[in-house]
């Protein structure tokens, strides 16, 4: 049952666990701890849970320890919905601008991550744990539901082997010949999109640096690799990849939908 409970919830918490009216709900150590020491929440104090498959619910924390924490769920503030089917597969650069990049990119609506190690990437490995948990404490933040799949970094040519022919590709120029990104999404538009749910899309951005001539050449040779140039300006790879996230969604995303309402 959706509630008309009106309580002002400021505390989001992402749980696997399924979540229903009248179950109980126990937290891993690191979030109990946040609920107690950082929070110093107590017994009594409502927060919001929530999941891709359940939704978001209300939910009274029981008790809680060092460690340990139990909540009771309430009632459901939000039923799920369609969400942006959008890969970002992107050349892991420096650890600041990569937590940047993993947490913008989850307020976006990006439902996957995929790490793409190119023939310019100078990081050699990612620490996976640390991306989901960005990824996680975005979500919290920005009150999507799901969370977005972080996948194991591969090579270029491995990730383009194995890409769907269906999902359409962006791939940000930074040189070369390429249509204008407005272009190309207007183009679409044009077709008909912007759908519910959109048609499968990923977005592709190089390294510092930029892709190796090669690996543009090959890449503009697949039919569903559309390039696109990010105007006059030479981005960072961080920059270049919300820039066309943040297009992607204005033209052919969920942009035109409003905030979610709360029960």
């Amino acid at each position: 049952m959706t509630s008309s409970d009106s309580t002002k919830v400021e505390t989001r918490l992402h749980v696997e666990s399924p979540l229903d009216g009248g179950t109980a709900v126990g937290l891993d150590p690191g979030r109990a701890h946040f609920l107690r020491s950082v929070l110093r929440l107590q017994p009594g104090a409502v927060v919001a849970l929530f999941n891709a498959r359940d939704g978001e619910w209300l939910a009274r924390i029981d008790a809680l320890g060092k460690g340990w924490c139990s909540l009771e769920v309430l009632s459901q503030r939000r039923v799920p919905g369609p969400e942006p089917d959008l890969w970002l597969a992107f050349a892991p650069i420096k650890r600041a601008r990569l937590d940047f990049l993993v947490e913008k990119a989850t307020e976006l609506g990006v439902s996957a991550l995929h790490p793409v190690m190119t023939r310019r990437t100078n990081v050699e490995r990612v620490n996976l744990e640390r991306l989901r948990a960005n990824a996680r404490e975005a979500a919290e933040q920005c009150e999507r539901l799901s969370l977005p799949e972080v996948a194991e970094p591969v090579k270029l040519d491995a990730l383009l082997a194995t890409w769907p022919a269906e999902r359409r590709l962006l791939l940000c120029c930074e040189a070369g010949p390429a249509p204008a990104l407005a272009e190309v999404l207007a183009e679409f538009r044009a077709a008909g999109a912007p759908a519910r749910p959109a048609p499968p899309w990923g977005v592709m951005c190089g390294p510092e640096g930029g892709f190796a001539e090669s690996e543009l050449d090959a890449l503009r040779k697949l039919p569903f690799v559309y390039p696109a140039s990010l105007g006059p300006r030479i981005l960072r790879a961080d920059t270049a990849a919300l820039a066309a996230l943040a297009c992607w969604q204005a033209w052919l995303g969920d942009w035109t939908l409003r905030p979610p309402g709360r029960g």
